[in-house]
């Protein structure tokens, strides 16, 4: 059983919760999940299973929106609401400028992970050192943050909130956001809502919740797994020429002659730097994905992940 699911988590269980939840239920060990939701937090979590566990690292890779709360005028210690209160602040912007403030906190900017992240410090997690009442010195780290969206707002009362969208890169953090947000505009805030609607190319209203994975899998549906190059449609497609896709499942390299791109240049950037690599999907003429590899800036491609052996079924549009 390989494949790649789309699981809606529910809050209340951690991410793990789910894994273990789908573990017992397909009765398979190589499961793991494509990114952390927060326990409170619900959303698009993609499950890789069995074969497509060597891909999770890429699709955790891909971007990420949110549907996302900034209430102004309360922070917390953990930036959200589930936290402990620590400043009620009067608030004295106006919608407007809290608009205004948007373009501050697009592209690449810079966050400082929270301390109820699972980053880890001195091989510990950082939400370890908070569980013991503990602040640790943490670097600031550079995330991209395509758009945010404004979605609807209330604003006539004590602590105003505006709900909104926000597409960005791996490893941003939306309540970092909010906190940095609310302390631009001198009243402070924090995040009081989080849903994940997408993550790559994974949607909320393409997931399934345990519940209907549970009823797929007793009567023996399994159209919930998907192919697992369904993750990976963000990096660069090579097509390998036939007489080429058995040495490569052998593990040889690609030289320039032997695959086309499937687009002029397909995102590939050329170095002067000759040890720059990026990943790249190679699939067969007839559309089978064969494995990721390596492109070099010489042209050759070096296979990295191989996912087809010669002979047997293999993953086919």
């Amino acid at each position: 059983m390989n494949g790649i699911i789309n699981v809606l988590k529910p809050p209340g269980m951690t991410s793990h919760d789910v894994v273990a939840y789908l573990r017992r239920l397909l009765q398979i060990r190589a499961i793991g999940h494509t990114g952390t939701l927060d326990p409170g937090v619900a959303g698009v979590l993609p499950v890789c299973v069995g074969t497509a566990t060597r891909v999770a690292e890429f699709v955790s890779a891909a971007g990420k929106t949110y549907r996302a709360e900034l209430t102004l005028g309360i922070t917390t210690d953990s930036l959200d609401g589930f936290g402990r209160i620590l400043e009620r602040r009067p608030v004295h912007v106006t919608y407007d400028q809290t608009i205004a403030a948007i373009p501050s906190f697009t592209g690449w900017i810079k966050q400082i992970p929270p301390m109820v992240s699972a980053v880890k410090k001195g091989g510990r997690r950082l939400y370890e050192f908070a569980r013991e009442g503990r602040e640790i010195a943490r670097e600031a780290r550079d995330v991209f943050i395509t758009r945010i969206t404004p979605l609807a707002a209330k604003w006539n009362r004590e602590f105003p909130c505006l709900l909104f969208d926000v597409d960005c890169s791996k490893g941003t953090y939306i309540r970092t956001l909010c906190a940095d947000w609310g302390d631009w505009l001198g009243c402070g805030g924090h995040m009081s809502y989080l849903l994940r609607t997408r993550s790559g190319p994974f949607t909320l209203d393409e997931a399934w919740t345990l519940e209907e994975l549970r009823q797929a899998v007793d009567t023996a549906n399994y159209r919930f797994l998907l192919p697992l190059d369904s993750g990976l449609g963000y990096l660069p497609k090579a097509i390998v020429a036939e007489h080429r896709v058995t040495p490569l499942l052998n593990g040889l390299s690609l030289a320039a002659s032997d695959y086309r791109l499937a687009e002029d240049r397909a995102g590939l950037t050329d170095s002067t730097d000759s040890t720059d690599s990026q990943w790249v999907r190679l699939y067969s003429s007839d559309g089978c994905f064969l494995a990721l590899g390596l492109w070099q800036s010489s042209g050759e491609i070096r296979p990295k992940k191989v996912f087809a052996q010669k002979g047997e079924s293999l993953t086919c549009k």
